[in-house]
């Protein structure tokens, strides 16, 4: 075939395309209707590259993404591409040390949980039960629930809790102390609920307070997520001021193609794409063209998306709630405070005590993470001082004392606000969401499936 002069090679590739063998082709895969899984170490020298291509369905870019996650690595890019029944994701992915996915293991996990994501098949907690919580954050509050737990012969055997703009959302797995079984009794869990919303309610949340087991959680930070939702946290002012850079998002109509743009420019940490995939899913927007490039510290992502029924936001009113919504849901993983990581053999009262020793010395707990492997607490707790502020060096030394020097250790010291440099790059402005064309989106797309001459 010759080409006429003046074509790039993405429009030899769209000729490529109209040939009738390469018709046929993806007629046939189209037929397959599978779940197919590409993982490519040659192509780019920093990353390994995992192609996903996979029948359209809503909620399954949530759940590639949060595969990835899962097993904590780190997005460097991303770009997605949704056409028809079909969509095409590739993510450029590194382990946390930078490193490309070598493990035959670890790349056999992801295809095989992407193949049961295809299917439908969920993989849940089993043999626990699990309790939610949302309520009014103060100083003291988890050594609170801890004790009530405690005191009812609970074992937890794995909690998250965040918080966010003065509110607490936390999720807890536990199992009878005695028995080792799950909690089934419906006048103990009755009880159990009962104390617990007292507690959360204190002095001044009578209205706002939620206490419930659940029997149904499919991924326990989708659920975090959706609990600060239903309670309206991005509504609420925050109670404290912290020196971190908060996100810049921006919401534009492309009105050519009727999508909404959303341009998201903030620091990046892990599982930021998840956090952000997550609130446009669950606020049933459908994703159907995105970008996501980080470098350094910093990641810039873009969302082209529309209502499930086709339309693109309609009302002022509208983007400052989606953007209100992404900002929430990007702060409420924020790591404010000192991480203390606890490693001990697990005991019956551990986190009441662990937490009422940081509730004597005056420090909040912010975020926690806790989990028990075998006998074995592996519990992670992010503290700050009665306001907010970063914890005295000699408190934190004191907590270390009480509990053990040798279980209880320092994993980050927070810098303070001279300490951290500054933004010398502006912030991309509301019309910068408009400046990338969907046809490059595509193109961008087609790099990183090495049917064009690039990587970058």
């Amino acid at each position: 075939m010759k080409w006429r002069t003046g074509l790039d090679e993405y429009e030899k590739l769209l000729i490529r395309m109209s040939t009738p063998k390469l018709v046929l082709f993806f007629f046939i895969l189209c037929c397959l209707c599978f779940c197919v899984v590409i993982f490519d170490n040659a192509a780019c020298y920093n990353a390994t590259r995992v192609m996903i291509d996979s029948e359209r369905n809503h909620g399954i870019l949530l759940e590639a993404v949060q595969i990835l996650t899962d097993l904590n690595l780190s997005i460097k890019k991303a770009y997605i591409c949704s056409d028809g029944r079909w969509f095409m994701d590739v993510f450029h992915v590194t382990d946390l040390n930078g490193n490309k996915l070598t493990e035959d293991s670890v790349l056999s996990y992801i295809q095989e949980s992407l193949k049961l994501v295809h299917y439908g098949i969920s993989r849940r907690i089993e043999g626990l039960t699990a309790l939610e919580l949302t309520g009014t954050d103060r100083v003291g509050l988890l050594s609170e629930v801890f004790a009530v737990l405690s005191n009812l012969r609970c074992n937890v055997v794995e909690s998250k809790v965040w918080t966010h703009n003065g509110r607490i959302a936390s999720l807890i797995y536990l199992k009878d102390n005695d028995s080792d079984s799950p909690i089934e009794d419906s006048k103990r869990l009755d009880l159990i609920v009962a104390m617990l919303r007292n507690v959360l309610k204190g002095d001044n949340d009578i209205r706002s307070a939620k206490t419930s087991v659940t029997l149904d959680v499919t991924h326990t930070e989708r659920r975090l997520h959706q609990m600060m939702f239903d309670d309206r946290d991005y509504e609420r002012k925050p109670i404290l001021t912290t020196c971190d850079d908060s996100p810049v998002v921006s919401v534009q109509n492309f009105l050519e193609k009727d999508y909404s743009v959303v341009n998201i420019q903030c620091k990046d940490r892990n599982k930021l794409l998840f956090d952000v995939v997550c609130t446009l899913t669950d606020m049933e927007y459908f994703i159907f063209h995105a970008k996501v490039d980080t470098s350094e510290d910093k990641a810039s992502l873009e969302f082209f998306i529309r209502h499930m029924d086709g339309t693109p936001i309609s009302s002022e009113a509208e983007k400052q709630r989606v953007i209100l919504c992404l900002q929430a849901a990007i702060e409420r993983r924020a790591s404010q405070g000192v991480r203390l990581e606890l490693c001990t053999d697990d005991r019956q009262g551990l986190l009441a005590d662990v937490t009422r020793t940081f509730r004597e010395n005056a420090l909040n707990v912010t975020r926690a993470e806790i989990s028990t492997k075998v006998d074995t607490a592996l519990n992670t707790f992010y503290v700050t001082d009665a306001i907010g502020n970063p914890a005295d060096p000699k408190i934190i030394e004191s907590v270390r004392q009480q509990i053990g020097l040798n279980y209880l250790k320092v994993k980050e010291l927070p810098l303070t606000c001279k300490q951290k440099k500054e933004r010398n790059e502006p912030a991309v402005g509301p019309g910068g969401a408009i400046l990338l064309s969907l046809g490059s989106i595509v193109k961008r797309n087609l790099y990183n499936l090495g049917l064009i001459k690039s990587c970058s």
